[in-house]
């Protein structure tokens, strides 16, 4: 019987026969060892944590204390300032003026002073853009043509980044109201159904889904707190669905407007939203899931069939050219004799 070969480790010849069974002893021993300290890593991070939570809690709100006291004091100057260089580009027309009152009331902005903070943001994001832009291209470029028109760019890209905000702001309030309107209409059927009315089943909706649906929340305390100072229910509601400008509060308030002049349950007309509701928000999953196999072609033509081309092309097409030049450079060979 042939003798298995010997290994070298660290200068000492090792016996094959011998190596295996002590490679697999060790290789054992390190999985075992790393399966118990992950399950003990696990509680030791929870002691870790507690103990974080505790002394790191009160630096934790140190921190975002002096981030919010910046913040405030840059809003501070902002709202003093901006009014000052609104009136430049303040819409003279009234329909301009509800325009841009309903827009900034979309994303969340229903202050006095909105307007004008707004329209001196974006003021003075031209002016700081144009004097950022042309210190910054000066310096690159020097004195030119095209330092000019890029302080002019830099300038117009600062003049509409309130807009952008705006528009983004008011984007994501829209997406979270329509993601958690059915849980919340959910809930207010609930408390409809358990004897409350409906003034006081939204403010109970307000307080309860002040954490998980802060937005929604906020616009139903709003609206509790209108009909407590004497508004009626009809214009709280239509005014709900065109502050917010989303189209499913607006259907909301009309049934709720209907359900009230027709004397019918508005429970039930509640719970039929929320299942049309639910309904559609199930259709729109299903269409995103529709359109990814189309989006999915330009990462799979950009990105992964040029390196599937190059794994299983490649070696054929090495190959190929180490069997042709040969032969090419043999007729060259026959051609020059």
């Amino acid at each position: 019987m042939d003798r298995l070969p010997t290994i070298d480790l660290l200068g000492l010849p090792i016996d094959l026969a011998y190596a295996i069974p002590i490679a697999a002893f060790v290789a054992i021993a390190v999985g075992t060892w790393a399966v118990l300290d992950m399950l003990n890593g696990a509680k030791a991070k929870e002691r870790r944590l507690d103990l974080l939570s505790q002394s790191g809690r009160s630096e934790l709100q140190e921190k975002l204390g002096s981030v919010e006291k910046v913040k405030q004091t840059l809003l501070g100057v902002l709202r003093r300032e901006a009014p000052r260089y609104a009136e430049h580009v303040k819409p003279t027309k009234a329909k301009e003026v509800s325009a841009l009152k309903a827009r900034l009331a979309a994303a969340g902005y229903r202050q006095d002073e909105a307007q004008a903070v707004y329209l001196g943001s974006k003021v003075l994001g031209l002016i700081g853009g144009a004097l950022l832009g042309g210190v910054i291209f000066l310096i690159i470029n020097g004195m030119s043509l095209g330092t000019l028109i890029r302080a002019a760019a830099f300038a117009g890209i600062f003049f509409y980044l309130p807009d952008i905000h705006v528009w983004w702001r008011g984007r994501k309030r829209k997406e979270q109201i329509f993601l958690g309107l059915p849980d919340v209409l959910d809930l207010l059927v609930v408390c409809v159904e358990a004897g409350l009315g409906l003034d006081q089943a939204m403010r109970k909706v307000a307080e309860e889904m002040a954490k998980s649906y802060p937005v929604l929340s906020e616009e139903f305390g709003l609206c509790t707190m209108q009909m407590q100072m004497g508004k009626r229910r009809s214009e709280v509601m239509m005014e709900l669905g065109q502050r917010t400008g989303v189209d499913d509060l607006r259907a909301l308030a009309t049934i709720i407007i209907q359900a009230e002049k027709f004397g019918s349950s508005v429970a039930q007309a509640l719970r039929v939203q929320s299942d049309s509701m639910r309904t559609k928000r199930r259709q729109i999953a299903e269409e995103k899931a529709a359109k990814t196999a189309v989006q999915l072609i330009f990462p799979l033509v950009l990105f992964i069939f040029p390196a599937i081309f190059v794994v299983l092309v490649g070696p054929a097409a090495i190959t190929v050219v180490n069997e042709m030049l040969p032969m090419m450079a043999g007729q060259d060979q026959q051609m020059q004799q």
